[in-house]
């Protein structure tokens, strides 16, 4: 658990170059996936050039990927709202904030989640036809020289320092959970047909645990958000080999959508890249201290209201359909991952 201090950032310490791509994929009619990019000091949302290349200003950057789920424009939708509301609660409640530091940046960006989560949930309560829609989301919020991010889902963020790509998030899923547990390799995950289960998303379910995380840039780093329609095609390595050949964010993004593309492309794609320029700093020879780093708020900071409390996570199996929200289908869902992970245990322990 990382403890840091409250203080303010330095403006003009940290310029970042950043692009953002989405792609239908071979298989799928429709796009379900979003993307943002946005210099939240300017409050301009956009891969304009102003936002492409930006010095973090006092307020810092916000990027996010995020993954809809529901069928027809259902998913679609989920992602959309998700990507406006966290961004919009950014630009008005954090900028709105007297006492601005680190602490609260992170506080900010966990909380914007969490009501994102809850109008997307309200919003499909009151719309039957879109009900049980969802969505993952990954969002990387820059502040000063670090980078925080909050989340939910199975989207990815990958941070490539020299030549080694690690991820920094880790999935909400039923096979994360089991590698956790040992059960499972990493490798076999990867494999599994069941890799797609995740146990949230926004929107299903009134409330939402965010995962959130830190990371210290330095210079030379390069940040890659992800939905699953990448990872799951893409090696961890593969993503530090086309940074180091592609050192343009538009075409790092170009060149990981067409290698998914090239494996066959069953879901939608999207990936936003960022370059960072850290001041002061050189360039880092070792990834040493990149990885999965649970951020813990400094004591003293304020915590969510009562109507935000997060709780525990229940399986959400993806896709699903929208109206899947139903007590009978959820008692389904739930007997099936309680099937899955008997089988599995009972064929591990025959390995063995």
């Amino acid at each position: 658990m990382l403890h840091l201090p409250e203080e303010p950032v330095s403006s003009g310490s940290v310029r970042v170059s950043v692009f953002g791509k989405t792609d239908l994929g071979r298989a799928r009619d429709h796009n379900e996936d979003t993307f943002l990019v946005a210099d939240l000091s300017t409050g301009k949302a956009s891969l304009q050039p102003a936002v492409r290349s930006h010095q973090i200003g006092p307020r810092g950057s916000l990027f996010m990927v995020a993954d809809g789920m529901g069928g027809a424009a259902a998913g679609e939708l989920a992602s959309a709202m998700a990507a406006d509301l966290i961004y919009r609660h950014m630009i008005t409640a954090w900028a709105g904030d007297s006492n601005q530091n680190a602490a609260r940046f992170a506080y900010r960006m966990r909380e914007a989640v969490e009501l994102a989560n809850a109008r997307i949930y309200s919003y499909a309560r009151e719309h039957p036809e879109v009900r049980g829609m969802g969505t993952t989301v990954t969002a990387a919020g820059v502040y000063g020289r670090d980078l925080y991010l909050a989340q939910i889902g199975d989207s990815r963020a990958y941070l490539v320092r020299e030549s080694e790509a690690i991820q920094l998030t880790k999935d909400q899923s039923l096979m994360q959970r089991l590698v956790d547990a040992g059960e499972l390799t990493e490798d076999e995950a990867e494999q599994s047909e069941r890799r797609n289960i995740i146990l949230q998303a926004l929107g299903p379910d009134p409330k939402v645990k965010v995962d959130l995380t830190h990371q210290s840039l330095r210079n030379g780093d390069t940040l890659i958000v992800c939905s699953d329609g990448l990872s799951g095609l893409v090696r961890r390595e593969e993503f530090a080999e086309l940074a180091r050949d592609h050192g343009d964010p538009p075409a790092l993004c170009s060149a990981l959508i067409d290698l998914a593309n090239a494996r066959g492309g069953p879901d939608n794609i999207t990936v936003v890249t960022a370059r960072f320029e850290v001041e002061g700093l050189p360039k880092t020879e070792e990834a040493e201290g990149v990885g999965y780093h649970t951020y813990e708020f400094p004591p003293g900071t304020v915590e969510p209201d009562a109507n935000t409390t997060t709780t525990e996570m229940e399986p959400l199996q993806q896709p699903r359909a929208p109206n899947s929200s139903s007590t009978l289908e959820h008692l389904r869902s739930l007997g099936l991952i309680v099937v899955i992970l008997g089988v599995l245990m009972l064929l591990i322990a025959v390995w063995r």
